[in-house]
């Protein structure tokens, strides 16, 4: 473990809307201190519910008015490709501030921002390749055409565990497809969705097609679930806050995209490469302190290998490097804020009151990180499905080991949720894999990997059941901010 050092980073930021940098007409800010030293590290414009007016009717204008929409699809590749270029160069800056912001590892918070010009760079390359159909051999006498178009005005809510990369998942179609939008970011971490804002007006975006706007959700995030001027939501984070934006939209009708909470599990058959997926399980729960939608927060280990593969990966966690975020080799940070470690800590306390075997971890860091909020690397063995660490989403540190005997058992235990948004698979038997990613209610599986096997941004990603409405990324995300239109032709006589 390492220290936390004090840093003096303050960054200070208005709203963007318009093209330009504005105070909040309310005239109030909020500030954030760093999770792991609780120095201040930012300044934020808090919104009212003027701004989220202003910021509406900019993008409304450039949306009715603007060239934007009906731009040639090699303007829009171009503008995204230069969006791309832009915040790999500024990754560094960017990324620190995702750091000192969220306590993310500063590793990973740069590499956060690398993967969001990756997500700029694929949808540059679909904006390219945007096509519509035609019904030519129905009837002589007819042409039909089926056009795809901008949605329009597009309101998007995101979370605070991947500030930036989330946040593209949204915008690099929007724009790609020729929408306007205003991005709500959480609160807990608004910097890089401002950041965001300097690099598209950089990249030559015209004004008003990407507004920010900060401040609470209540009072901003549902302002613009419900506007009038909004055609289309597009949010991430809970199931809980899901359901609210999914009401608020209701008055006016919107199209709405959720992309929503997750209890995903890990599948572990006994003749996997288990090194590998001792390294898969690892990651696919601690990957930013466990603050992520898709954490393998259940893990189901087939009964032949428990034991070894349990006593294997608690040890992992044992090792785990946690400590200052901004050090090149820190593993782990600490959690986002101390109402997420109050929340951690409790459902710890529920695994051991309920007859959880704890094996590693469990307690809050002490001594040099007191003053941070940081949890060891949790792992319950012997998990009933039925306790409340098995099924409800804790967003943190904290995995459940279930032992399983044969394939229908780890498919009932696994569908066995209200979740449905990601799930894996370990085998090195092709049919035991395919077969059971099959069967699984998830709207990602992965086989033989975690969160990653290659296939990052083509492929889409959204959730079953109460994981959510929609799909982001692939040509799918694409066709989330189109509307479609039949035009039908009568054709002369000849």
């Amino acid at each position: 473990m390492t220290t936390v050092a004090h840093h003096q980073d303050v960054a200070s930021y208005d709203l963007f809307v318009d093209g330009r940098w504005q105070p909040s007409t309310t005239g109030r800010t909020s500030q954030r201190h760093s999770p792991s030293s609780g120095v201040l590290v930012g300044r934020y414009a808090k919104a009212g519910h003027a701004d989220v007016d202003l910021a509406v009717a900019a993008a409304r204008r450039a949306f009715d008015e603007s060239s934007w929409p009906a731009s040639a699809a090699p303007k829009r590749s171009a503008t995204l490709r230069r969006a791309a270029d832009l915040l790999r160069e500024r990754a560094d800056g960017i990324g620190r501030q995702i750091s000192l912001e969220l306590g993310k590892p500063i590793q990973l918070a740069r590499n956060e921002v690398v993967l969001t010009a990756e997500v700029f760079d694929y949808y540059a390359a679909l904006a390219l390749d945007q096509r519509g159909e035609s019904v030519s051999r129905h009837t002589s006498s007819a042409l039909g055409l089926v056009l795809q178009e901008p949605v329009g005005v597009v309101a998007m809510i995101t979370p605070w565990n991947f500030p930036l990369l989330l946040l593209s998942w949204k915008v690099a179609p929007a724009l790609a497809a020729g929408c306007t939008m205003i991005a709500k970011p959480a609160s807990l971490t608004p910097g890089s969705a401002l950041d965001l804002a300097t690099v598209l007006a950089d990249a030559g975006v015209p004004d008003g097609v990407f507004n920010v706007v900060t401040g609470g959700g209540t009072e901003v995030g549902m302002a613009l679930a419900n506007h009038p001027g909004v055609d289309k939501v597009a949010f991430t984070g809970s199931t809980e806050v899901g359901r609210t934006v999914m009401t608020a939209a209701a008055g006016t009708v919107k199209k709405i995209s959720l992309e929503l909470g997750g209890k995903s599990p890990n599948i572990v058959f006994a003749d996997a490469d288990l090194e590998q997926a001792v390294r898969g399980a690892y990651w696919g729960i601690f990957l930013n302190s466990g603050q992520a939608c898709q954490a393998g927060s259940r893990l189901l280990v087939q009964r032949d290998v428990h034991d070894e593969f349990v006593g294997t990966l608690a040890e992992l966690a044992r090792t785990s490097r946690i400590g200052d975020p901004l050090s090149e080799s820190t593993q782990i940070g600490p959690l986002v804020d101390e109402g997420q470690l109050n929340t951690v800590l409790d459902y710890i306390g529920q695994g051991v009151t309920h007859g959880a075997r704890l094996v590693a971890g469990g307690q809050r860091l002490t001594g040099d990180l007191s003053t941070g909020y940081f949890v060891e690397p949790t792992i319950f063995d012997d998990v009933a499905p039925d306790l409340s660490i098995s099924r409800e989403e804790i967003f943190g540190p904290v995995l459940a080991v279930t032992p399983f005997d044969t394939l229908d058992e780890a498919v009932r235990l696994a569908n066995d949720s209200p979740f449905g948004l990601a799930a894996a698979v370990w085998s090195s038997n092709v049919d035991t894999a395919l077969n059971t990613s099959k069967r699984l209610r998830a709207g990602t599986v992965w086989v033989n990997a975690y969160h990653d096997a290659g296939l990052p941004f083509c492929m889409p990603m959204g959730g079953y059941k109460t994981s959510g409405i929609g799909r982001e990324l692939g040509r799918e995300g694409l066709a989330e901010y189109f509307e479609t239109k039949a035009i039908h032709v009568r054709l002369g006589r000849s």
